[in-house]
């Protein structure tokens, strides 16, 4: 046992994580799966096994027949294979999330069916060298699942540096914590080959996941922390009399639109399936700010003085300071940052001349764009106080209208092409106020 004692202690580890993680759900009831996550922490413990159990019969060699001992390194580095796959597949999913299009998907895989391929047929050809410390194993397949693992390692790489600017601070450094351990943990294995720390690769990425980010007690404090701020929005929604389904509808439209974006390829660094989660939740808090503006002027039946529509543009600048100072210790800094742009910067105009910071183009964060159109399209076909409902067809004129002035272009195109699906919900959820 003394050349498997590392490959026991860090299954150990897995296999307490994976009945905890299973506990906890169960316990919270949680149902939404995390399929990715669960599989890295099946084939980490398959990986993590077959590690064990090859340290110890290439150190026995006299002992175990040589056919036996060439499967045995054959499922090794296949579940070697796989599970550093998988890991790059869990690092896109809370990154960019999983690619869609069949090319992208083939892309990704193709090095990992090489290598399982090659690893097949030359593990017969696989060789045993004696080390000073431990045996090892050598050979066409081990060479190419080491180099699979690092072309895997250096896409991880990649993925990091692209999109960092789009992670939370806590969410970049535990990645970046797990791929730079990771890659050290890599390179000293292929230098020192009889080191056999492949172990603990799956070991410190599932364990820093798992204290991080998969811990179902956050999940469950963060959906707590979602329904406290829907409670906000339902209520400023109760207080406006003209609002009506107004916080409905506009969600959805958000939500069409960031998936449509996302679908036709624009801003993808940017629309991951997580930003894209965190916006619809985000989208019932834009208008938060009417909550500290009069009575007197909100439900006013007519229309608003110059002096009584200088204070109902500060619903804006006092929506961002709400958000700020009552959410800003939820624990979901990515959730956090989409609300308060969203609640601040949703009145902001493509061309310069909105409020309150006066943003010009890109400036204008993204998930504040996509609000501005939905809110502006079921301002004008919505019934309010002060006014009927415009007619549909003038409503989607407005929208065309604006594009490069009040709206982003690129935006506007995408929901012009949505008429139809818009125009569904738009029937579907009570345009009266």
């Amino acid at each position: 046992m003394q050349y498997c004692k590392l490959q026991i202690g860090c299954m150990l580890i897995v296999a307490y994580i994976a009945f905890i993680f299973v506990r906890e759900r169960r316990a919270y009831r949680i149902r939404r799966k995390e399929w990715v996550f669960e599989l890295l922490l099946g084939t980490g413990l398959i990986s993590i096994a077959f590690d064990g159990i090859t340290a110890y019969t290439v150190n026995h060699l006299t002992e175990i027949p040589e056919r036996i001992n060439a499967v045995l390194h054959m499922c090794f580095l296949c579940s070697l294979d796989t599970v550093v796959f998988i890991l790059f597949l869990y690092l896109l999913d809370i990154t960019r999330g999983l690619p869609k299009r069949r090319w992208c998907r083939v892309v990704i895989g193709l090095p990992f069916l090489i290598s399982i391929v090659t690893v097949i047929l030359f593990i017969p050809k696989i060789t045993y060298c004696y080390g000073e410390i431990t045996n090892y194993s050598r050979g066409i397949s081990a060479d190419t699942c080491y180099i699979m693992v690092a072309i895997y390692m250096l896409a991880a790489v990649v993925v990091l540096f692209t999109g960092w600017k789009y992670m939370g601070h806590h969410k970049l450094v535990t990645i970046a914590t797990c791929v730079a351990a990771s890659i050290a943990v890599t390179i000293y294995q292929m230098c020192y080959p009889q080191a056999l720390l492949s172990c603990l690769v799956p070991t410190l990425v599932i364990l820093g996941a798992y204290l991080n980010m998969e811990n179902p007690l956050f999940t469950k404090l963060r959906a707590h922390n979602r329904e406290m701020v829907m409670g906000f929005a339902t209520l400023v929604e109760n207080r406006d009399g003209s609002t009506g389904g107004h916080i409905r509808r506009t969600t959805t439209y958000v939500q069409m639109l960031a998936e449509e974006l996302k679908a036709r390829g624009l801003f993808r660094e940017q629309l991951t399936e997580e930003f894209i989660r965190d916006l619809t939740m985000a989208a019932p808090m834009h208008d938060v700010g009417k909550i500290a503006i009069p009575d007197a002027i909100l439900q006013k039946p007519g229309k608003l003085t110059a002096e009584e529509y200088e204070i109902m543009k500060t619903h804006a600048e006092k929506g961002g300071q709400i958000v700020k100072e009552t959410f800003s210790h939820m624990g979901d800094e990515e959730y956090e940052k989409i609300v308060y742009e969203v609640a601040r910067h949703h009145h902001e105009k493509w061309n310069g001349k909105g409020y309150p910071d006066g943003l010009v183009r890109k400036e204008i964060p993204l998930c504040a764009r996509i609000m501005a159109v939905a809110d502006v399209f079921d301002a004008v076909s919505a019934k309010r106080c002060y006014r009927d409902a415009l007619p549909l067809e003038q409503c989607f004129q407005i929208i065309e209208e604006g594009s490069g002035q009040d709206f982003d272009p690129f935006i506007v195109e995408i929901f012009l092409d949505m008429k139809e699906k818009i125009t569904e919900v738009y029937k579907n959820n009570g345009p009266e106020g």
